[in-house]
């Protein structure tokens, strides 16, 4: 990679460290939640693709690069999918938000080779600084508000771009592309149907359109890791968009001994984030008796715990943060 300063890629982050007005970005050809916008329904073509001004954003052609190969399928694809992952991982979203709409589609044709791929990483851009994350107060939680600077609580990604902004603009493709994520929930694949609840998450969701599908999936959903991620899922744009019913049902399953052991971990961790009353006694019980090692290594399979994990799995390390955050870190050196 060459140096940033002289990468055209960078030239709005190179004025906005100079000190530049964000807003006078806001709907131009650097505002990533004007480019997403748009974006015509159902053009998704190769031709579309190469017209996008993926170089106004860092790494914006590894990105158009990505998406390619995922489209044709050439063989290189299987790596394509992490590039984009690692984009976001590494703090910088602009351009791989701008790859969200044709990861949809991607995600959404049946008989293309990579929609698992694409599905599983479409919504890693719309979430910003999740990895780690396991605390009651930042679990699940979709950060806005702007502040007095022009920036929201996002702040900036390492390359200076506003992380809000792509955040958002990536939250708005899934929200666009819902009526194609939606039939995802009845996949046959159990792994499909996680990762389409923990992309639906994301969207923006006022009518409650998207929290009723994930309520009406559950109500049929026989695989107790699907309806933990159902029950997370609904947690989470719950946080975005409160319901009280919501959060009273999410409340009655973590009580509810009919219910699976992942599903209750689940609904308890939901719960923890939608609320500031104190955990009760019988919740402590009940997480402690569910809570094993075993059972925590295997939820990792749900997203929002393969990702909340530092050194352990992610459902321990959010009951450690969340009911007893008291305890120390654990410490990583294997030496300690």
């Amino acid at each position: 990679m060459g140096d940033w300063r002289t990468d055209p890629t960078f030239a709005m982050c190179r004025t906005l460290v100079d000190g530049a007005d964000l807003a006078s970005f806001a709907g131009g050809p650097f505002d990533i939640r004007a480019v997403v916008a748009a974006i015509r329904p159902g053009t998704f073509d190769g031709a579309v693709l190469d017209t996008l001004p993926w170089g106004n954003f860092p790494h914006g052609e590894n990105a158009r690069e990505a998406v390619r190969l995922l489209r044709t399928g050439d063989e290189p694809a299987r790596n394509a999918m992490g590039v984009l992952i690692g984009m976001c991982a590494d703090d910088s979203r602009a351009a791989a938000a701008l790859a969200v709409p044709f990861l949809i589609r991607i995600a959404a044709d049946p008989h293309h080779r990579h929609r698992a791929d694409a599905l599983g990483g479409l919504a890693a851009p719309a979430r910003a600084r999740h990895f780690g994350v396991a605390s009651r107060d930042e679990l699940l939680l979709h950060r806005s508000g702007p502040q007095h600077d022009g920036y929201d609580d996002y702040g900036v990604e390492v390359t200076g771009y506003p992380a809000g902004w792509s955040v958002a603009a990536a939250r708005a493709a899934i929200t666009n592309g819902a009526p194609v994520l939606l039939p995802l929930l009845a996949a046959s694949d159990p792994a499909i149907r996680i990762d389409a609840s923990y992309a639906l998450a994301t969207a923006t969701d006022p009518g409650h359109t998207v929290r009723s599908a994930f309520a009406t999936r559950c109500a049929k959903e026989q695989d107790p890791m699907v309806r933990a991620a159902l029950v997370l899922a609904t947690a989470e744009i719950t946080r975005a968009h409160p319901h009280q019913p919501a959060t009273g049902w999410i409340r009655e399953l973590w009580q509810d001994r009919a219910q699976a052991p992942e599903v209750r971990l689940a609904a308890a961790i939901g719960w923890l984030c939608l609320t500031d009353e104190p955990a009760p006694g019988a919740m402590h019980t009940t997480v402690e008796a569910l809570a094993t090692e075993e059972r925590a290594r295997a939820m990792d399979a749900l997203p929002w715990m393969g990702a909340a994990g530092r050194g352990e799995p992610g459902l321990l390390d959010c009951v450690r943060r969340m009911l007893h955050p008291e305890e120390p870190e654990p410490s990583d050196d294997p030496w300690a």
